[in-house]
This record gives C-alpha cells, sequence and structure tokens, in this order.
C-alpha cells in the first residue's frame, strides 16, 4: 500500500491508515512475521499465568465474571473482552520474556495482541483479519514510539500501546476512519505508565502493559457506541506530545504503508529486560571461551550504556519481589550465568534470586558505563578480575535475537516448548506443538472464537 500523505493531522492519517490498508496490501512476510510474533507471546503469556501478580487479577476475573467474548489464555475460560486483554496482558509481560523493538523501545505486541485477540474472538473474526489487525496495530506503535525520543520516564511500551490497539481494535470491529480517529482521541485520556516501578522493582510494572490493552479495547468499543474524543490527539494544543512526550510526526509516518516495523523486533534470548541482554551474551561468551569457577573471581566490572543503567544498574536486593528484582538486575544476570551457567525461567525462582552463592558474586561486581544518548540495549562489556590477578574481558555489540542475529529455529522451538509446558494449565508437548500449529496456520482459521478448539 502506498499512502499519500494528506494535509491532515497524525491522528488522522493513523486512523485512515489502520482503517483503508486492506490485508491484500500487506506483504506477506510481514503477515508471517506478525504470526511468529504472536507465537512469541502467546507462549510466554502462557508460561506467565501463574507468576507474581497474575493470579489475583485473574481471580477477580473469575470472581466478577461477565458475558463470555474471549478466552483467557491457559485454559478454557471465557470473560468479556476487556477482562481478557487485561489478564492475557499482565500475563505477556509477566515474564519479561516477550519481544521489544530495539531502536523504539517498545514492546508492542505485549499490549496489542492480547487485545486484538480478544476482539477478534468477540467479533468472530477471521484469522487472515485478526493478522491484518494485529500487523498494523504493532506497526503503528512502534512507529509512535520511534517517533518520541527524550526518554523522560514515561514507559513507552504503554503510552504509545494504547494507541496502537485502540486503533487496531478499531478495525475489527468495523469503524471508520472517522469513529478510529475518536478512538484515539478516547485513547489520549487513558495513557498512563512510568518507568518508576521498573526502578522499584514492583509488581507494578507488569501490569502497565495490561492497563494499555484494555484501554485500547475500551477506547475502540466507546467510539463504536457513539463517544467521540478530541480529533488532534497528537498534535493537539494539549495533546500528547505537548503534554506527554514531545515527538517528529514525520518519523512515524516516513515509510507508513511500505515498511512495517514489527519486523525489526528482538525475540528475546533471555527471560529477563532486555537492557541486560548485551552484558548477559557476554558473560555466556566469556564462559564457553575461558569456565571460570565462582571462587576464581575477585571482581566482575560490568559496562552498559546510561540507557542501560537506568532499567537494570541499580543496586540488587531480592525484596520485596524477587523475581521482578532479577528480571531488572544486571549484576544478577551475570551472577547467574556465571555460576550457573544459565539464565532461563528457573534462575527467576525466588530460592535461585535468594542464593547466597549469587549475592557473593553480586557483593564482588560493580556497574560502569560508556556510551552515549544513541546507545540503547548494546553495547555491553564483562571483565572478571581473577585472584590470580589476571583479567578476563568479552563485549557483546549485537543482542541475540536480532534480525541480524537470530536465534536459531531449535532455540525458538525450545523457548516455545518450555513456555508452554508451565503456567496454571501447562501443556503437554502433543498439544505445545498443535498450538504452535494453530498459529502458525492462522491465517487460514475461519473464526478466531475456535482458536484454542481440539488443544484446550
Amino acid at each position: 500500500m502506498n499512502v499519500t500523505l494528506k494535509p491532515a493531522a497524525l491522528s488522522r492519517i493513523i486512523a485512515d491508515y489502520a482503517v483503508d490498508t486492506r490485508a491484500a496490501d500487506i506483504p506477506a512476510r510481514s503477515l508471517a512475521a506478525a504470526a511468529a510474533i504472536f507465537a512469541d507471546t502467546l507462549g510466554v503469556a502462557w508460561g506467565g499465568t501463574d507468576a507474581p501478580g497474575v493470579g489475583p487479577l485473574r481471580g477477580r476475573a473469575l470472581a466478577t465474571g461477565g458475558r463470555g467474548e474471549a478466552q483467557l489464555w491457559g485454559g478454557p475460560v471465557f470473560v468479556p473482552a476487556q477482562t481478557a486483554a487485561l489478564v492475557n496482558g499482565v500475563a505477556a509481560a509477566a515474564l519479561d520474556y516477550d519481544t521489544v523493538h530495539e531502536a523504539a523501545g517498545v514492546h508492542a505486541d505485549a499490549v496489542v495482541s492480547p487485545a486484538v485477540f480478544a476482539v477478534a474472538q468477540q467479533q468472530h473474526a477471521s484469522g487472515r483479519d485478526f493478522l491484518a489487525a494485529l500487523t498494523l496495530g504493532n506497526d503503528i506503535t512502534c512507529r509512535l514510539a520511534l517517533a518520541t525520543t527524550a526518554h523522560s520516564g514515561w514507559f513507552y511500551s504503554s503510552i504509545h500501546g494504547v494507541f496502537g490497539t485502540a486503533a487496531a481494535c478499531a478495525r475489527l470491529l468495523g469503524l471508520d476512519a472517522g469513529q478510529t480517529a475518536h478512538a484515539l482521541g478516547i485513547a489520549l485520556s487513558l495513557v498512563g505508565g512510568t518507568q518508576q516501578p521498573m526502578v522499584e522493582r514492583s509488581l507494578t510494572k507488569r501490569l502497565q502493559s495490561a492497563f494499555a490493552a484494555q484501554a485500547g479495547v475500551q477506547a475502540a468499543q466507546l467510539a463504536a457506541d457513539g463517544i467521540t474524543g478530541p480529533e488532534a490527539a497528537f498534535e493537539g494544543r494539549y495533546g500528547f506530545y505537548a503534554m506527554y512526550e514531545d515527538g517528529d510526526p514525520a518519523i512515524a509516518l516516513q515509510g507508513l504503508g511500505q515498511r512495517f516495523e514489527h519486523g525489526e523486533v528482538i525475540f528475546k534470548k533471555f527471560p529477563t529486560c532486555a537492557c541486560g541482554h548485551a552484558a548477559s551474551q557476554a558473560a555466556l561468551e566469556l564462559i564457553a571461551r575461558t569456565p571460570v569457577r565462582p571462587e576464581q573471581i575477585a571482581g566482575i566490572v560490568i559496562t552498559i550504556t546510561p540507557y542501560m543503567n537506568r532499567l537494570v544498574g541499580s543496586p540488587f536486593s531480592p525484596d520485596p519481589n524477587p523475581q521482578v528484582a532479577a528480571q531488572f538486575s544486571v549484576q544478577y544476570h551475570v551472577a547467574s550465568i556465571l555460576l550457573r551457567g544459565r539464565l532461563g525461567l528457573a534462575e527467576l525462582d525466588a530460592a535461585s534470586v535468594r542464593d547466597p552463592a549469587i549475592a557473593a558474586l553480586v557483593a564482588r561486581s560493580r556497574v560502569e558505563l560508556s556510551g552515549g544518548p544513541d546507545d540503547r540495549l548494546s553495547p555491553a562489556a564483562v571483565a572478571l578480575h581473577l585472584t590470580d590477578g589476571s583479567i578476563l574481558r568479552q563485549a557483546c555489540r549485537r543482542l541475540p535475537g536480532t534480525r541480524e542475529t537470530p536465534l536459531s529455529a531449535d532455540e525458538n522451538a525450545a523457548k516455545f516448548a518450555d513456555v508452554t509446558s508451565r503456567g496454571v494449565f501447562p501443556l503437554s508437548g502433543e498439544q505445545g506443538r498443535l498450538l504452535r500449529a494453530r498459529v502458525d496456520g492462522v491465517a487460514a482459521l475461519a473464526d478466531m472464537a475456535a482458536f484454542f478448539d481440539g488443544i484446550v
């Protein structure tokens, strides 16, 4: 699709884009990328259904009830679409194992997928229409995040995801461009989410993207019901750019309809904040080259960028939320790899996080900063100062899981099998294979309400 930029506000251009782009206009490779990202998101959400913080929301959803419009991931339970978006959204973010767009710094799919899936089921949309909406919602979210680069402390996944989600859900609800613009305007009143929960390592971190998923569904539904919102959601006098984060609409619109930004996401190798992945990879490569015992290590120097330091560089303490503390501590990431040779889901268990041997290694580590404001998720380096006076060094300049350094097919398959074997409804190996096949063939599915039929 070749989009002609009309002399109109960004809000209306995005609304037109969400409504007017046909599924046939989206390249097959972009739809396939959306399916692959959805598989990753669904898998990590399945495994995250019993993570700390998810249970209370799931329990409240079951206790509250309501019309069965969409299915909770992790069992055969249907709830209202907004509720499904919220509960599935927090599960998708809980393990911090979901995809992330490196340049934009946004976890688009953890917001968009739970919401679009819920509305697709509610509307009995086809799998192809679901994929098209998912592609556009992710693309819009990433583009908005790319256009705002101040990094003043807002949580990009939430504040941009609510708009991408509202636009995608409006499409599935059959809204026209004018109604979709109103959905974006309603979403402006639902913007929220900052980096403070990450700094304090609280459970609210994993709720923020879920709030945005629920809000995006709500905005689209309200617009469908005739509620109006401001038409200048982004560029208005008191719109998003004036009140939240300044940005450049030209960046958001560059290549619109020709390049789909979700193709640039990172598939995570580690279930932790991506700001720690380069250092984790460096540590893995270091011990693969030169095995080292913990007692040989006199000191550890972890060099990361200032951007990484904001989220994962604070002193490590396992309390009060061990899993979140581990996910957001580069010192823990490196210590776990040096001690155990790995950093997976098992290493996020409370007992593993509170291991005294980990505390001993963390006590010998320090974080140093290098790089400028444009250096984000890479590079990073690890230096081990050994008791014999020697120093071992390893740098990582490119994260695993990117387009340039993709995870192997075996790594992706192993990750999906691992996460879907966990949670409140662990799948058998055969069920996991059926679920992955269902995602891979989702474009041919006639009704998304039947997505889990024959599997759970």
